[in-house]
């Protein structure tokens, strides 16, 4: 398999074009435009170089924090025996 760095912009079979987001001898993550994130055995994979540049992609959306609940007043629980 070629050299594969981090930000090229390559082609799969299967899943067509995306980033290739990380790399190493073991294992490959490709954040693929119409698929998401797969990963796959960096030996095994077929890829090729894509042409053009990759789309801009969108940053993921934070979580807002949950509003924190306002107090409630405590009540009177009853217990079977107790005064």
């Amino acid at each position: 398999m070629a050299n594969l760095e981090t930000g090229q912009y390559i082609k799969h079979f299967q899943y067509g074009c995306g980033v290739i987001t990380e790399s190493s001898s073991e294992r490959t993550t490709i954040d693929f435009d119409a698929h998401g994130i797969k990963k796959f055995v960096t030996s095994l994979m077929v890829v090729e170089p894509a042409d053009g540049v990759p789309p801009k992609r969108r940053r993921a959306k934070r979580a807002k924090a949950a509003a924190a609940p306002a107090p409630t007043r405590a009540t009177r629980v009853f217990v079977p025996g107790a005064k």
